[in-house]
C-alpha cells in the first residue's frame, strides 16, 4: 500500500539536497543561483557559511531572497563565466534530462547553466521520474503569438511573463524522445527558449531521499 507523501518529507528532502550542493561551494567562487522552492533552502545555508561569493540570480525572487540572506548578488553583465551553478528541476530523469520552467525563468536558468563550469541540480525524490511528462514550459515572443502557438501546437499560454518580458506557455504534446523534441522546438521562430535541459548541460544531480542523497552523473 502506498501512502500520501507528507509536506514535511518533501521539505526535508529539499533542504538535504540543497545542503549537499552547498557543501561543494568554496570561497572566491562565482555562483549562479537558480529559481524555485528547493533553491530557497540553498540561500540561507550558503549565507551561514560566510563565504566570499559573487552571485548571479536567475529571477527577481531569487535575487531578493539572496540579498535578504546576506549574499552578494551582481548583474550577470559583470561576469562572462561562472564557476558553479545550482538549480532545481520540475522533473528529473536518470538519463540526465530535465524539465524546468515551472516558475517561468527557464531561459535565464539555461543561460546560467551553460555559463557555469559545473551545473548541479538539486531535487527531492518526487521529482525523479521514469518518463518525462508534459507540459514543457516555453518562453515565446509577444510578436506574432497566434502564429507561434499554431506552429507549437498543442501549446497554451499560461498567463505569466518571464523576467525578461517573454510570454510563458506550456507545450502539452508527448516527450517520448526529448532530444528530438528539443531540436524541433529550438528551430521554431518566435520561441525564445524551451524547458528541456539536456544531460550535456548537467554535471551532477543530487536527489534526496529522506536524509540521504543519491548522485546521478550528467554528461558535462
Amino acid at each position: 500500500m502506498s501512502y500520501p507523501r507528507s509536506e514535511a518529507t518533501s521539505e526535508l528532502e529539499k533542504r538535504t539536497a540543497a545542503a549537499a550542493a552547498a557543501a561543494l561551494v568554496e570561497s572566491g567562487m562565482t555562483l549562479g543561483l537558480g529559481t524555485g522552492s528547493t533553491v530557497a533552502y540553498l540561500l540561507p545555508i550558503l549565507a551561514s557559511r560566510k563565504l566570499r561569493l559573487r552571485c548571479v540570480a536567475t529571477s527577481v525572487a531569487t535575487e531578493r531572497a539572496a540579498r535578504r540572506a546576506g549574499l552578494r548578488v551582481e548583474r550577470f553583465d559583470a561576469l562572462d563565466e561562472l564557476d558553479f551553478a545550482v538549480d532545481g528541476a520540475d522533473q528529473v530523469h536518470r538519463s540526465g534530462w530535465l524539465v524546468k520552467g515551472g516558475g517561468g525563468a527557464h531561459t535565464r536558468e539555461k543561460i546560467v547553466a551553460a555559463a557555469a563550469r559545473r551545473f548541479i541540480v538539486i531535487a527531492s525524490s518526487d521529482k525523479l521520474v521514469d518518463e518525462l511528462r508534459p507540459p514543457v514550459p516555453l518562453e515565446i515572443l509577444a510578436y506574432g503569438v497566434p502564429s507561434t502557438l499554431r506552429t507549437l501546437a498543442p501549446t497554451r499560454l499560461r498567463g505569466l511573463v518571464s523576467p525578461d518580458g517573454g510570454l510563458i506557455a506550456d507545450y502539452s504534446g508527448p516527450i517520448s524522445e526529448p532530444g528530438l523534441l528539443a531540436s524541433r522546438l529550438a528551430g521554431i521562430p518566435g520561441l525564445v527558449e524551451h524547458g528541456l535541459f539536456g544531460p550535456e548541460l548537467v554535471t551532477e544531480i543530487f536527489v534526496a531521499r529522506g536524509r540521504d542523497v543519491e548522485r546521478i552523473e550528467g554528461r558535462r
